[in-house]
């Protein structure tokens, strides 16, 4: 029921997924009659992979966390995550407010033994294809366990999903030398050389776009800022190259020609096709879509949540996290102090 378009897109999107992924089942939580109207227009009430859940509240796209966290318990955010709870759902898929399915996922489905908050995972394209990058904004301060945690978490995102069996982590600091940064980032950074995670050292920031490592970690404060600025810069230059191409004849006729190149370009740098933020850590699958994705978007993170479940990532964040715990005796935890 959320996002900026709501079922006009959801609706739409789960049921053109569903047609090129048979063995999917998907459960539309929200408004019956709403969804019902939606399903109908498109001439799908009857299909077999597709069930309505009831709803009757939702939370809107403004709305404060803990409000909706207290008032609104039938909302179709805490229902779709209580079916996940439940084992009804492997995962939610929610295009919903950000702050409130953060705070529901939480309070609903607890974090994994070992995890001490969950994380925003993304994927942003590279040069040579594509990293992951954690935390987009779920911890704005973090301590170097958190961040050790988060590149565990999106290591084993990365050799689960894209089965690659030793993926490479970075830590975002502000210069690759071991003496840069703060004193969080050189005790995470300690942490990972002494652990068994393939740590290649210190990243900055153009090393996301370059794919120096597969797995980016930081703070949710450094990644939101990080992630902002680069679709500021992308839709800037995207601007000036609009401006360009209509300023005069010649341009316009030379855009013509460079039409092919254009959308070849346009479609390698699409970022819908990047939806779908992973919260990492939670004892289920929870998938953010972007509040403004339109259909091909929604399907991109419909597939993202598929891709987890079948790839078996929460069961693979639960293992190695007790491997590094009980194997090793690495503390990867905050004291219990600190963490009050």
């Amino acid at each position: 029921m959320g996002g900026d378009h709501g079922p006009q897109v959801t609706v739409p999107s789960a049921v053109d997924y569903l047609r090129q992924d048979h063995d999917t089942n998907i459960i539309l939580v929200g408004q019956p009659e709403i969804l019902t109207k939606e399903l109908s227009a498109l001439g799908m009430l009857s299909n077999p992979q597709l069930r309505l859940h009831p709803a009757s509240e939702v939370v809107g796209m403004d709305e404060h966390p803990a409000i909706a966290l207290r008032n609104k318990k039938d909302s179709s955010m805490r229902v779709a995550l209580n079916l996940v709870k439940s084992g009804e759902a492997q995962a939610c898929i929610s295009a919903g407010n950000t702050g409130a399915l953060l705070a529901t996922s939480r309070f609903v489905l607890k974090t994994i033994p070992g995890i001490d908050r969950p994380a925003l995972a993304v994927v942003l394209p590279t040069i040579s294809g594509h990293t992951y990058v954690l935390d987009l904004g779920a911890n704005i301060n973090c301590t170097a366990e958190h961040l050790f945690q988060f590149g565990i978490m999106g290591a084993t995102l990365v050799s689960s999903v894209e089965n690659k069996p030793n993926p490479s982590i970075g830590l975002l600091n502000i210069g690759e030398e071991d003496i840069k940064g703060n004193d969080v980032v050189k005790q995470a950074a300690k942490l990972f050389r002494d652990s068994n995670l393939n740590f290649y050292g210190n990243v900055e920031g153009d090393d996301i776009y370059r794919g120096t490592t597969n797995v980016v970690v930081c703070d949710g404060f450094v990644g939101n800022v990080a992630l902002k600025t680069s679709e500021g810069l992308a839709q800037m230059l995207a601007s000036y190259l609009r401006e360009e191409f209509r300023r005069t004849l010649f341009s316009k006729l030379a855009g013509l020609v460079a039409l092919p190149v254009i959308n070849a370009f346009r479609r390698r740098v699409d970022h819908r096709q990047y939806n779908g933020a992973s919260l990492l850590g939670l004892r289920g699958t929870v998938i953010k879509s972007h509040g403004s994705a339109d259909n091909f978007a929604f399907r991109c993170a419909i597939k993202r949540a598929v891709d987890e479940i079948r790839g078996g990532t929460l069961r693979r964040i639960v293992e190695h996290i007790e491997t590094l715990r009980y194997n090793t005796g690495q503390n990867i935890t905050q004291p219990a102090s600190a963490n009050e």
